[in-house]
């Protein structure tokens, strides 16, 4: 059972979240997860929304991404360095918080390294599930890092993807992603390079780390009928499709005041027309309206989806019991004793302090 002290917060740590997305089953959670996005997406005008807040460095960013529909408040923690996997850390970290709006209250304290990938990958899918033609059934996958594996699940969870191309820099890396999906469905090929790769896919998907403006994607690579998930673009000054490529796509993003600083269409006018992804689930806007057409999700990344995450969380955690709870607000007796509340405590201090009896 959820906590009933107000000084105990529920608390998933990374063993509890691996625990708690295998006993769900992965293919499964990300279904389930997608389906919260999909709601909050729906619902998009009901939420506080802002760029996240960045703070850039050389080597990377840390952002704290917020939002809240009157009811709840989110945020996330999260960081993204490159370089890491150098000294063998991870590119992303994050955790996050879910609150009580009416109280301030936080009421869920959990790790979002691994939530985050799924959640990524959930978007991306949901994404492609209006985007893409309703026939795909072969994806590129370009940057075979810790996104990867995720990315393919989702899709086949959500679309019935069950063929991939591979292509990494690296190729242990791909070696790595064709060995971790062995055995999942999916009929898999290495590629030598990103042109192999795209050849007779789909849906391509961009998932590559390198803190730069790269083209991993130039215009003679894409055909007609392509659905693109951009996905490794997220700060001014990276991205990973040649300009062109924007020009001839149908662009979907998340919040255009964010991706319009950090995505593809970074590389674009201000006023370039997009449409933004809410307004094509909620039946406002089109998505594919063509089998030719060439639809591109400049993906970013955005709190709702974080928000969508935390609440979907939340709610298994009564169903699952993975958690453990954190002693993290104070709970005198008394709300406005706070300081008597530290003064019964200092005989507890001073006995822990006294060395053992001889």
């Amino acid at each position: 059972m959820m906590p009933q002290n107000l000084n105990l917060v529920p608390f998933v740590s990374v063993e509890a979240m691996m625990d708690l997305v295998l006993s769900i089953g992965t293919e499964r959670f990300l279904r389930e997860l997608a389906g919260y996005i999909e709601a909050d997406f729906r619902r998009w005008e009901s939420f506080d929304k802002t760029p996240r807040v960045a703070s850039h460095s050389r080597d990377g960013v840390i952002e704290l991404m917020p939002t809240s529909d009157g009811r709840l408040y989110g945020f996330k923690y999260v960081n993204g360095h490159p370089k890491n996997t150098r000294s063998g850390r991870q590119t992303v970290t994050a955790f996050g918080v879910l609150s009580d709006v009416d109280s301030g209250y936080p009421i869920l304290l959990t790790e979002m390294t691994i939530l985050t990938a799924l959640r990524t990958a959930a978007t991306s899918a949901v994404a492609a599930r209006h985007l893409a033609r309703s026939d795909a059934r072969c994806m590129a996958l370009i940057g075979n890092g810790a996104q990867s594996e995720f990315q393919a699940l989702a899709f086949k969870a959500l679309l019935g993807i069950d063929r991939l191309r591979l292509h990494d820099i690296d190729p242990a890396a791909s070696r790595r992603c064709r060995d971790n999906l062995s055995g999942l469905g999916f009929t898999i090929e290495i590629c030598a390079s990103a042109e192999q790769a795209v050849e007779g896919a789909d849906i391509v998907t961009t998932a590559t780390a390198d803190k730069q403006n790269a083209t991993i994607l130039t215009d003679n690579m894409i055909g007609a009928g392509l659905h693109i998930n951009a996905v490794g673009g997220d700060c001014p000054g990276k991205t990973e499709l040649h300009r062109d490529i924007l020009l001839r796509s149908d662009i979907f993003v998340e919040f255009p005041p964010q991706t319009r600083i950090e995505g593809e269409i970074q590389q674009l006018a201000p006023d370039h027309p997009v449409t933004e992804l809410w307004q094509v689930i909620a039946g406002n806007a089109t998505g594919r309206a063509r089998g030719d057409q060439i639809t591109l999700f400049d993906s970013v990344g955005f709190a709702t989806e974080d928000f969508s995450a935390l609440r979907y969380v939340r709610d298994k955690l009564n169903e699952t019991g993975r958690f453990d709870t954190l002693d993290l607000l104070a709970d005198p007796d008394e709300p406005r004793d706070l300081f008597g509340m530290l003064l019964r405590r200092q005989p507890l201090t001073a006995s822990r302090r006294e060395p053992p009896a001889q």
